[in-house]
Order: C-alpha cells, then sequence, then structure tokens
C-alpha cells in the first residue's frame, strides 16, 4: 500500500472510525450504568420484601393495619421499635441508593414506589411518633425528606 493509500484510511478512521467507537462507548457506559440501577433497585426490593416476611411474622403487632394496637407488652413493644428501626434503615438506604434531584422518567417511577411505602408507614401514627427518635443519627437529608411525608401524612386533607 501506498502512502496516498495509509494516509486516505487514517482519515476514514478518523473521520468515521473514532466518533463512531466513542458513541459505543457511550452506549455501552449507559447501558451499564441502567444495569447497575436496575441490581441496585431489585436489591432494595428484595430486602423489603424481607422486611415484610418480618412483620408477618409478628402478627400480634397489627403492623399491617392502619389503626395503633394499644395494651402492648414491653417485650411486644421492644419488638416493634426493633421493627421500626429495620424499617427506617431500609428506607434511609433507598434515599440514598435510589433518590436524585433530577431523575429521568424511570428512576423517578421507581423512586415513587418507595414515596409510597413511607407514605403509608407515616400515616400510622405510632410510627409518626417515634420519627424523632428513629431518626436519630440519620442522614439529615432523608430525615427531612421522611418528616415532610409523616407531616403531609397526618393531615391527609393537605395531601394531593
Amino acid at each position: 500500500m501506498s502512502a496516498a493509500t495509509w494516509e486516505l484510511l487514517s482519515y476514514v478512521v478518523t473521520v468515521i472510525g473514532l466518533p463512531l467507537a466513542i458513541g459505543v462507548f457511550l452506549f455501552e457506559q449507559r447501558k451499564e450504568r441502567e444495569n447497575e440501577e436496575e441490581a441496585t433497585w431489585q436489591q432494595l426490593s428484595d430486602a423489603y420484601v424481607d422486611f415484610l416476611g418480618i412483620v408477618l411474622a409478628n402478627p400480634d403487632l397489627k403492623l399491617r393495619s392502619q389503626a395503633t394496637v394499644t395494651h402492648l407488652t414491653d417485650e411486644q413493644m421492644e419488638r416493634k421499635l426493633v421493627i421500626f428501626d429495620m424499617l427506617i434503615s431500609l428506607f434511609e438506604r433507598a434515599y440514598l441508593l435510589a433518590w436524585e434531584p433530577d431523575m429521568d422518567e424511570k428512576q423517578r417511577r421507581r423512586w415513587h414506589s418507595w414515596e409510597d411505602y413511607m407514605r403509608e408507614w407515616c400515616r400510622r401514627e405510632d410510627f409518626r411518633a417515634r420519627l424523632p427518635e428513629l431518626l436519630r443519627g440519620e442522614d439529615e437529608d432523608f430525615a427531612h425528606y421522611i418528616q415532610r411525608l409523616a407531616q403531609e401524612e397526618s393531615c391527609p386533607a393537605s395531601t394531593t
């Protein structure tokens, strides 16, 4: 091959091959990021399912009903507090891993699932009453976020 052919090929690589390689690289990076987000979402979902298993294993605490159970024994109160601690830890992990100020549509849909879970628990008077204690030492942004949800859920007429 002559020098002119080599020069022509180098121009072709520069004009076509390099932009194509950059495009493929960026596409693969985006796909990898989406796969990581999907794996994170799945792990968080699995953790919530595991948490619900714990709730089911403690039916005497009536954690799936919205009515606050009165007259619990000290042991039952302790179990309920531990379960609420586990829940706050899970919600904080979800917040730190899944919440972003500028989410795309897919991220926003996923996040709204978590917000729905948080709102559901914040409707419980006993959970809201324990929030200040449960949020001690937790991420400050998360604490503000869930306290806002709890306030909105304590006054259902003000929610949208």
